[in-house]
């Protein structure tokens, strides 16, 4: 599928442990990036400076869903997924 523009969920949702330009440390689960602009485009898109993370995601129906509000769903249940699956 392709992206949709002004979605953001791929860059608020999940956790970043790499470096972003303007957060040296990061990203929290939930945090919006830095990167992020206020109508929801990665500022960062196409750069060399984008973390490879964020580079590598691909937007797929199961992750993004139909709607912007879904792929932000979804994407913070699998953080929390992810996180208890780190803790145990």
């Amino acid at each position: 599928m392709e992206c949709r523009l002004g979605c953001g969920a791929c860059c608020i949702a999940p956790s970043i442990s790499s470096a972003i330009p303007g957060m040296p440390h990061g990203k929290k689960a939930g945090e919006r990036c830095i990167a992020l602009s206020d109508d929801n485009l990665c500022t960062l898109f196409g750069k060399p400076e984008r973390p490879k993370v964020c580079a590598q995601f691909t937007a797929e129906v199961e992750f993004c869903g139909t709607s912007n509000e879904s792929a932000l769903n979804t994407l913070n249940a699998l953080e929390q997924d992810t996180l208890i699956i780190l803790k145990t």
